[in-house]
C-alpha cells in the first residue's frame, strides 16, 4: 500500500501546483483538490496534507475559495481545524468560542451575545494568513459527483494508512485538540484508515490526470 501513495504521490507533484491568490480560469468547475503544506515532507517532496472535493455542481473553485480566502469558520472545517491548533498551540481560551457554529439562527440566538468578534476577526485573519502562506495545492478534473466522493475517500484512506506519510515535528496540526488529526497527520477527521486506492484504482486516477 505504501508503494501505492508513493505512486499518487509521484502523480500529483507532475501537475501544476497552485498558490495564493489563484485564478479560477485555471481550476476546473468539478473535481478534486489535494493540499501540500510548507516544510511536510514525504515520498521525496511535499506531503499530501489534506483532499478534499465538493458536493454542489460547479463548485470547486467556489470550495478552495472558502479554505484559501472566505473568512468564515463555519464554512470551510480546514479554517476551523487550523484555527483549532493555533489557538491551542498557545492555549488560548478563545477556542471554546472558535468552536462555536454560529451558521444557524439558534445558535446565534444563543451563543451571539457572547461571542467576542473582534477577537473573531482577528484569529481568521490569522488564518487566512497561515493558509495562504503555507499551503499548496494541485487540482484534477471529475466530472460526477459520487466518483469524486469515492476517490476522496479512497485517496484519504490511502494516505493515512502510509508509514511513509508521518508529520515532521514542528507540524502545526500536532497542536490541534482533535486525535484524530494529530495521529493520522492529515487536516482532516473523515474516511481515515477505511479502504484504501487498488491498484486498478490508481490507474483510473491517473486517466484522469492526463
Amino acid at each position: 500500500m505504501d508503494n501505492i501513495c508513493e505512486e499518487l504521490h509521484f502523480a500529483f507533484f507532475r501537475l501544476k501546483r497552485f498558490y495564493f491568490p489563484f485564478e479560477v480560469s485555471r481550476i476546473p468547475s468539478n473535481g478534486i483538490y489535494i493540499l501540500f503544506e510548507r516544510g511536510e515532507r514525504a515520498h521525496g517532496g511535499n506531503r499530501i496534507v489534506r483532499i478534499g472535493t465538493h458536493t454542489g455542481k460547479n463548485q470547486l473553485y467556489s470550495r478552495l475559495k472558502q479554505h484559501f480566502e472566505i473568512e468564515n469558520k463555519d464554512r470551510s472545517i480546514f479554517r476551523k481545524n487550523i484555527g483549532r491548533a493555533l489557538l491551542n498551540q498557545i492555549q488560548d481560551p478563545f477556542l471554546e468560542q472558535w468552536n462555536w457554529d454560529l451558521t444557524t439562527q439558534k445558535n446565534k440566538e444563543i451563543f451571539g451575545s457572547l461571542v467576542d468578534f473582534g477577537k473573531l476577526k482577528r484569529v481568521e485573519q490569522e488564518v487566512s494568513r497561515y493558509i495562504q502562506k503555507s499551503f499548496s495545492f494541485v487540482v484534477f478534473a471529475v466530472q460526477q459527483k459520487e466518483i469524486r466522493l469515492m476517490f476522496e475517500s479512497k485517496i484519504i484512506s490511502t494516505v493515512s494508512q502510509c508509514a511513509e506519510c508521518y508529520p515532521s515535528t514542528s507540524w502545526l496540526g500536532l497542536s490541534s485538540p482533535i486525535p484524530k488529526i494529530r495521529n493520522s497527520g492529515l487536516w482532516q477527521v473523515n474516511e481515515l484508515y477505511k479502504k484504501p486506492l487498488s491498484k486498478t484504482e490508481l490507474i483510473k486516477i491517473k486517466q484522469f490526470l492526463r
